[in-house]
This record gives C-alpha cells, sequence and structure tokens, in this order.
C-alpha cells in the first residue's frame, strides 16, 4: 500500500513540474515575442528616422552625400532587422537612396521623391503591427 502510495505522490510530483515547465515555456515564447516586437519597433523607428534626411535642393551634390550616408546607415540596420519584410523595405529604401545622383535632384527631383516617398510608404506598411 505504501509503494502505491509513492507512485500516486512521484505522478502527482511529475505531472506538475510538466506542466510547470510546459507554462513556463509559454511565458519564455511569450517573453521571446515582446522582445522581438520591441526590436522591430526600435528598427522601425531608426529607419524612419534615418529615412527623412533633409536634402537641401541648393546643394545637389550635398544632398547626394546625405541621401548616400543614410543609404549606408539604412544598409547596416537592415542587417539588424529579423523580420524579412521589414528588412527587405529598408533594403529598398537604402537602394534608392544610395542611387540617387546630383542628375535625380537636379533634373527630376519630382520623380525621385515619389520614388522614395515609395519606399518610405513600404517600410511603413512593414513595420505596421
Amino acid at each position: 500500500m505504501r509503494s502505491h502510495l509513492v507512485v500516486a505522490l512521484s505522478a502527482a510530483t511529475l505531472a506538475v513540474v510538466v506542466s510547470g515547465c510546459g507554462a513556463a515555456q509559454d511565458a519564455a515564447q511569450a517573453a521571446g515575442a515582446v522582445a522581438d516586437t520591441a526590436t522591430k519597433v526600435q528598427v522601425c523607428a531608426d529607419a524612419l528616422s534615418r529615412a527623412t534626411v533633409a536634402l537641401d535642393p541648393g546643394s545637389p551634390e550635398q544632398a547626394v552625400d546625405r541621401a548616400h550616408e543614410a543609404a549606408s546607415s539604412l544598409a547596416d540596420l537592415a542587417a539588424t532587422a529579423a523580420d524579412t519584410t521589414v528588412n527587405e523595405a529598408i533594403t529598398g529604401l537604402a537602394a534608392t537612396l544610395r542611387d540617387v545622383t546630383v542628375d535625380d535632384l537636379v533634373g527630376r527631383p519630382a520623380a525621385w521623391l515619389a520614388a522614395k516617398a515609395d519606399q518610405v510608404a513600404a517600410l511603413t506598411n512593414a513595420c505596421a503591427p
């Protein structure tokens, strides 16, 4: 009889431990999801702030240099984005900034600004919850 009691208590203890492990695993997964979301929010905020670099139309050469610097910074940031959609949106925006030329800003500023706006919109959509 005593051995049956020991077996029953052992089984009950095992059940509590196993359910506790499941709860701990669920809690760890929830914490990981919160951390991923926080990271996504931070990456998105950084990317959007870097995308809004002010380009001086009075100095196209300097504007191109600033756009290229922002592109490099965004490319580095894209490497830290765990979310594939966000990574692709940042990479697309970085490419738009990297590819701008003085001719784009002088001869076709509206077209280039529209392309940049499209990339910023894509990033904003990728960052939406």
